[in-house]
């Protein structure tokens, strides 16, 4: 997808020719493999690393064009939203120190990009997903304008013919619509890759897969998403439904989803990847493609492909093959898309110095992991350990079903030591970085635990907006210092600052999780919820979720008195006591702008609606009481 000149994909003879593109690349892919033209014998590593950018109220910074071009360097480019960016890594050799030297640069170029987005007034963040994000900054007035972006967006959309529909139950549950792509650019991840010889691709890409679930389990850090606390790795699931571009079926059909996991262990060589791939998705995008690739071979020359990886960049499998042409060789790689960013570069760099070691150790142990493992074990593993990280219980050769800390300290650690020995890592190096996965596994706290744990803390002493605040200043800080998660203290509500820039909108101080009635139900059902929930209002939503009416404690009263007097009977639908003239705000609207409005309309509640006039939330007399004590405390310590 870093092509620029990428076309429209509805244009059908467009589409045609491309794909007949397509095939000759394949085609010549096939023939080098056959005659042995791709590079062997050389084994170079390389990285990926997304950035999130944040504002002063630690809320998603839409700045990235203008960091980028202050940058001004081919190394940094942009991402799907303007609140991230990337960067990429010059690949480096494998030799003994070639990982602190990845680290070295990775840390310099987030140096870079924090020097250029303090002068626009935004902060950079390692995060997989950042906490702050909300469904509102999804818009495609958010989406970076670069014309393959949104080709991207109207293609993944025209496939679908419908609006995406997410359903994520972890300990929490997220059940949301949405009308774009602009979820996937929640997700920041650290994508590393691994130049392989082509006579060993199958074998090395199948242990990609097999040690997938077991390096993804040691490094999740992506546990929340709009407030709720979802899979350790929520990136997981959201990218999926995010790009999957499959509708409803009548039939007990299957149809494989752009971004996966895979189906089956690959035999021979990479070829049948790429092939499966173009036989199970359209083509969705074209772009001018001059090259004859069959006639660069017969020259000499190695071909580009770039028919080939465009497709190969509409699809997204979690262990990618990636071909590539470096100072003039062509070469193959497998592109690791599991590891999320952060929650530090040294925890970054050890999640693939683990991998990097497992994919030779494994190697070394087990001369064919299919033989001994099934395929189906390997992708119940990811979902376990996506679903569950240090939690999961993982199949693995030789071995009954262990839990994933048992797994990784007894048996992978040691196989990562060895691989890494083997590929000539600097001894200190392989001490450094197995220290910090075997410090994580041990304490449990991967970032992802880090997170929940915090976000348990400060959510009995603060409300939503200013949680998720918290964490994004309080991981900024301790980042800062370089040391590991597993040794980083929980966030506490001092880490977030100055407490206003917290309460400034609806959206940051509204109760989402609220308790509704029908119009047609029992009056009585409504006074039971308010008496059971503790509460004085209750919204009366249709089967839409629209917002028609109001109940008050008030009306409930007065219905009371009147049926004392004889003058009523409470066997009445909801309907004949709402207020149906509601006063509503958006979720963005100013609070003190809410706080007026209950001023003068002499109301304790305002029901929080969205343009479709959706209830969204409500935000309430006791909402601002337990914010103003919350501050008068605050002002008060500090006085």
């Amino acid at each position: 997808m870093g092509e620029q000149t990428i076309k429209h994909g509805s244009d059908s003879a467009e589409l045609r020719e491309f794909t007949r593109k397509l095939l000759a690349d394949l085609h010549a892919l096939e023939r080098m493999l056959a005659d042995n033209v791709i590079e062997s014998g050389v084994t170079r590593l390389g990285a990926e690393q997304e950035l999130a950018l944040v504002d002063e109220d630690w809320r998603p910074a839409m700045v990235n064009l203008e960091v980028l071009e202050r940058i001004d360097d081919p190394h940094f480019t942009t991402e799907l939203g303007k609140f991230n960016i990337e960067f990429n890594l010059d690949p480096v050799d494998l030799a003994s120190g070639c990982l602190r030297q990845m680290e070295d640069e990775i840390e310099r170029y987030i140096g870079v990009a924090r020097q250029s987005a303090a002068r626009s007034g935004a902060s950079v963040v390692l995060t997989g997903i950042l906490p702050t994000l909300d469904k509102s900054d999804l818009t495609l007035d958010n989406m970076t304008p670069v014309p393959r972006y949104f080709q991207l967006n109207e293609a993944m959309t025209r496939l679908r013919g419908r609006n995406y529909d997410f359903r994520i139950k972890g300990r929490d549950e997220l059940l949301i619509e949405h009308d774009n792509v602009m979820l996937e650019a929640c997700n920041t991840s650290f994508q590393i890759h691994f130049q392989v010889a082509p006579e060993r691709f199958a074998t090395r890409y199948n242990i990609a897969q097999a040690v997938a679930a077991p390096v993804l389990a040691a490094a999740t850090n992506s546990p929340l998403l709009f407030g709720r606390s979802l899979w350790r790795e929520t990136r997981i699931a959201l990218f999926q439904q995010s790009i999957d571009t499959r509708a409803p079926s009548a039939h007990l059909r299957d149809m494989s989803p752009r971004v996966s996991f895979g189906r089956a262990w690959v035999a021979e060589s990479a070829l049948e990847i790429f092939q499966e791939d173009l036989a199970r998705f359209k083509v969705i995008m074209s772009t001018d493609v001059d090259e004859d690739p069959l006639s660069c071979l017969q020259e000499g020359r190695a071909p580009e492909l770039r028919a080939l990886r465009l497709h190969n960049g509409t699809v997204y499998r979690w262990n990618r093959p990636c071909y590539g042409v470096s100072k003039g060789k062509p070469h193959l790689r497998i592109e690791n898309r599991v590891l999320p960013a952060g929650p530090t570069v040294l925890d970054e760099m050890a999640n693939a110095a683990f991998w990097f070691g497992l994919m030779s150790g494994v190697g070394d142990s087990y001369e064919d992991i299919t033989r001994v493992m099934e395929f189906e074990q390997a992708r119940e593993n990811f979902v376990r350990a996506a679903r569950l990280g240090l939690g999961a219980q993982f199949h693995w050769p030789g071995q009954p079903q262990l839990p994933a800390q048992k797994l990784i300290l007894d048996v992978l650690a040691p196989l990562a030591r060895q691989g890494l020995k083997s590929l000539g890592i600097d001894e200190a190096d392989i001490d450094r970085y197995l220290a910090v996965i075997e410090g994580r596994v041990d304490s449990f706290q991967t970032g992802a635990k880090w997170i929940i744990r915090s976000y348990d803390e400060l959510r009995q002493k603060c409300t939503r907006s200013k949680s998720l605040a918290t964490l994004v200043a309080a991981s900024m800080q301790r980042e800062s210092t370089g040391e590991p998660v597993h040794t980083w203290s929980l966030a506490t509500p001092a880490d977030a600052g100055d407490q206003r820039k917290h309460y400034l909108r609806i959206d940051q101080i509204m109760t989402t999780d609220l308790f509704t009635v029908n119009r047609d139900e029992l009056v009585d059902m409504a006074a039971y919820v308010m008496n059971w929930q503790h509460i004085r209002h209750v919204p009366v939503e249709d089967e839409e979720h629209r917002l028609v009416g109001l109940v008050s404690h008030r009306a409930l009263l007065r219905l009371v008195s009147e049926t004392l007097e004889g003058q009523a009977t409470t066997a009445k639908p909801v309907s004949e006591i709402m207020n149906t003239n509601v006063i509503t705000v958006r979720p963005e609207t100013p609070t003190l702008e809410a706080i007026r409005l209950m001023r003068i309309h002499r109301i304790s509640c305002l029901p929080v609606v969205d343009s479709a006039n959706r209830l969204a939330g409500i935000v309430t007399e006791h909402d601002f009481m337990e914010i103003a004590r919350q501050l008068l405390e605050d002002f008060l310590r500090e006085d």
